[in-house]
């Protein structure tokens, strides 16, 4: 199976700080105009947004599958289908995506899948940066499920393989559905407790564990399954070049933030001024 790239979060491809004048997600029909090398200019059979009809395709957007060039696979006064991606300021063509549209039992499966919702699938690989599900109810010969890393568990862990292994049945939480890339973002992790809710109980509590990185500022010490906290390099007696990773610290929780889920601790032994800003 190819690996295509990972998208924690699909995120847009366009600065946020662009704006928009229509949403992307809608479809229109086009007629191919010119091929180029970079991009496929069409005409669209309807306006979008601000009475835009030209329209152009990044070769990237034009197919899933692989070819040379983008002539391989439109020709001039060929009628396609195309998914808007968005209209913004200061364009004369609408960015559009032909690959979205390409595969309808694959774009009809993605949009039927709502962020939130709960699917369960049978995991077809494990990589280094995340895993790929085979979702219930895809079309056959599709791979659309991918749990981006850190979404496979709160817990830390030096690879997904750790929690789920090729074949596995997961049941995960939907992030988001791309048409574009034929994927939807999974977490594993949305649906386990966060382990910083009960752990924000815990401050003023000393409590012992490993040194698990050395920084500039300070020392991160794991005080929990999947919870490492910081002890700034201010805090330590001998500074941080007298630690090692592996070395156990008796330490205080300090403060937790669940927003930013930081950990502030000090040594267990430090006397002084309480958490810091």
């Amino acid at each position: 199976m190819t690996d295509p790239a990972p998208d924690p979060r699909l995120a847009p491809r366009f600065d946020a700080h662009r704006a928009a004048l229509a949403r992307g997600g809608e479809t229109r029909t086009a007629t191919v105009t010119d091929v180029g090398e970079t991009e496929v200019i069409v005409e669209l059979d309807a306006p979008v947004g601000p009475g835009l009809t030209s329209g152009s395709i990044a070769r990237h957007e034009l197919s899933r599958r692989p070819f040379d060039h983008p002539s391989e696979v439109v020709r001039v006064g060929q009628g396609i289908e195309v998914e808007v991606i968005g209209v913004f300021e200061g364009r004369d063509r609408v960015p559009l995506s032909a690959r979205a549209c390409e595969d309808r039992p694959l774009r009809a499966f993605l949009l039927g899948v709502r962020p939130g919702e709960v699917r369960t699938g049978t995991v077809a690989a494990v990589r280094n940066f995340g895993v790929f599900v085979h979702l219930d109810g895809e079309p056959p010969g599709r791979c659309t499920g991918f749990v981006n890393v850190p979404e496979p568990t709160w817990r830390h862990v030096a690879h997904p393989s750790e929690v789920v292994g090729a074949g596995q049945r997961v049941t995960a939480e939907v992030l988001a559905s791309d048409t574009r890339r034929g994927q939807v973002a999974l977490s594993l992790k949305a649906l386990e407790e966060d382990p910083m809710v009960r752990f924000a109980e815990r401050v003023g509590e000393t409590v012992t564990g490993p040194v698990t990185k050395l920084v500039p500022f300070g020392v991160f010490v794991r005080v929990a399954d999947g919870i490492e906290g910081l002890v700034h390099a201010s805090d330590l007696p001998d500074g941080p070049g007298a630690v090692r990773e592996g070395d156990r610290l008796t330490v205080r929780i300090e403060e937790v933030d669940r927003v930013r889920r930081r950990v502030g601790l000090s040594p267990a032994d430090r006397d002084g001024p309480g958490p810091r800003p």
